[in-house]
């Protein structure tokens, strides 16, 4: 309550003074930076933050795969905003994975390919990081098959501006260019009710298209459930076999609806991704986004969830990473890694905290998990304590399973093993690949997609205001990233070091 009313005077100053680029870091700061709920009715799912695991304790770790990468976007809009993101906005495994990197991809017929490398942790030297690259296969979207993508649109009255609903179609308008005679595309809108705007668009006359989504309005209250029904209703009618059948919803997230009308949303679109149509979800705008539904209904539906806050992202989203946003190549994507004892003390997954399964979900088909789309690149780094270390872990309450693999000196070179399950998304029998990392790959020398992505993880640290950040600080993530912006086509990691900077400046304010 304090900080509350310390930020209304702070506001009040604000309001009173007209100058609003100081002291709008100290409002942020006291009222959203680190707390659950945003006074302007943004709302984001609670993160606790992954503890270090004793591996005589538990030398297992597993988690599902993530994709998302509107954590990253949402961010860039606050800070571009000049206030500071609250925690629970900054999930590190979407930053990271908003970038590309260049793995290799997967060879002889194979769907993911699996890259690691193991370093000094650059916030911590007395730590290593071990840093673990997936790959999806490669499809050309031009030899893709159909795509029936059906456009679910909020046009209540909280989508009426620019950043909201004209963003929205700003975007649609560019993968409409992107479409071929092969498509259809569909519009769905959902205000006071549920409309069909356009079925089954042919995009061979696009001008139809165009001409619908001119005469999209906002204005009224808002109907998502009934609108997401209907959307599916849609997409089932337009379905192509063997194609790629998805829904896209664009909204602000504010569906005006109870908890329980959500998890029934949620339940709803569990049960409809088995038909073989999937939902991914744009959000949009400032002020009331409800980050955690969003998020939640992306997950339950085998899709993707992004944040648009400009017109660029939305290239990239739409263009330059439409095979891997339109086209599912590996669904139910789990990881299990298996830590050496002799060698790891013990270990800290950077993020995924959402993410993390039970040890026996990962056999378990039936588990639901992450998925990867074409040319999809996944980063998960885990922090270790190597063995040997006087650092002391806290015991925790796992059970540490039977017949586990490391056992006695037989395998003193390993680090750890991965293991991998995935479906080919018609099947529902999972497949099982394994590959192993050794103490010998250690490298004081790490390779360049290291060093930038482990200059985001650190930059997540920071924002978060981690108690495991350590040693960490905006100056060497600046140098560390500068260093290893490579072949920088789009200019996404240039842009990474800007918004550095102005986090910097921002913490530089507030002390």
């Amino acid at each position: 309550m304090k900080k509350y009313l310390f930020g209304m005077v702070i506001m009040g100053l604000v309001l009173l003074s007209g100058c609003s680029s100081m002291y709008d870091g100290a409002y942020y700061e006291e009222v959203i930076y680190g707390n659950e709920e945003d006074l302007l009715g943004e709302t984001y799912a609670q993160i606790n933050e992954n503890d270090f695991v004793s591996t005589s304790d538990m030398p297992v770790s597993t988690f599902s795969t993530d994709v998302d990468t509107a954590s990253y976007s949402n961010i860039r809009r606050m800070l571009n905003d000049n206030y500071l993101p609250q925690t629970n906005a900054v999930r590190i495994e979407e930053l990271i994975n908003y970038f590309n990197y260049g793995f290799n991809t997967p060879t002889d017929g194979g769907t993911i390919s699996v890259t690691t490398e193991l370093s000094v942790a650059p916030w911590n030297p007395d730590h290593q990081l071990l840093m673990i690259g997936l790959k999806a296969e490669e499809i050309d979207f031009e030899e893709t098959p159909g795509n029936n993508l059906v456009f679910l649109l909020d046009v209540s009255g909280s989508m009426d501006s620019s950043d909201k609903l004209g963003l929205v179609k700003s975007s649609m308008l560019l993968l409409v260019e992107q479409l071929r005679p092969i498509d259809r595309i569909s519009i769905v809108t959902y205000a006071g009710t549920a409309t069909i705007v356009l079925n089954g668009g042919d995009s061979t006359d696009p001008t139809e298209i165009e001409n619908a989504i001119n005469r999209l309005r906002a204005g009224g209250s808002t109907a998502g459930g009934a609108g997401i029904e209907l959307a599916y209703q849609v997409a089932e009618d337009n379905f192509i076999d063997g194609g790629n059948n998805r829904i896209i919803l664009a909204t602000d997230g504010d569906f005006n609806i109870g908890t329980s009308s959500v998890d029934q949303l949620k339940s709803f679109i569990s049960e409809k991704k088995e038909t073989g149509v999937f939902l991914s979800v744009v959000g949009v705008g400032t002020g009331n986004i409800r980050d955690d539904i969003m998020e939640a209904l992306a997950d339950h539906g085998n899709g993707v969830y992004y944040y648009v806050d400009s017109i660029l992202e939305a290239e990239k989203v739409f263009i330059h990473d439409l095979s891997g946003t339109m086209l599912t190549v590996a669904k139910d994507v789990k990881l299990q890694i298996e830590f050496n004892p002799l060698n790891v003390k013990g270990y800290r997954l950077l993020g995924y905290e959402n993410r993390v399964l039970d040890y026996e979900d990962f056999i378990d088909d039936t588990k639901d998990a992450g998925d990867l789309g074409s040319g999809h690149e996944v980063i998960a780094f885990y922090e270790l304590i190597p063995a040997g270390s006087e650092e002391v872990i806290e015991s925790s309450t796992y059970e540490t399973p039977e017949d586990l693999r490391y056992s006695g000196n037989d395998y003193i070179d390993e680090l750890m093993s991965i293991s991998i399950r995935f479906k080919s998304p018609e099947d529902d029998t999972s497949v099982l690949i394994q590959r192993f990392a050794y103490v010998s790959d250690f490298t004081v020398t790490p390779s360049e997609t290291f060093r930038f992505a482990s200059s985001v993880v650190e930059f997540g640290l920071l924002l978060r205001n981690s108690e495991y950040k350590a040693d960490a600080n905006y100056a060497n993530v600046l140098e560390r990233a500068s260093e290893a912006l490579g072949d920088d086509e789009f200019g996404y990691r240039q842009e990474f070091l800007e918004l550095v900077q102005k986090a910097q400046h921002l913490e530089e304010l507030l002390d």
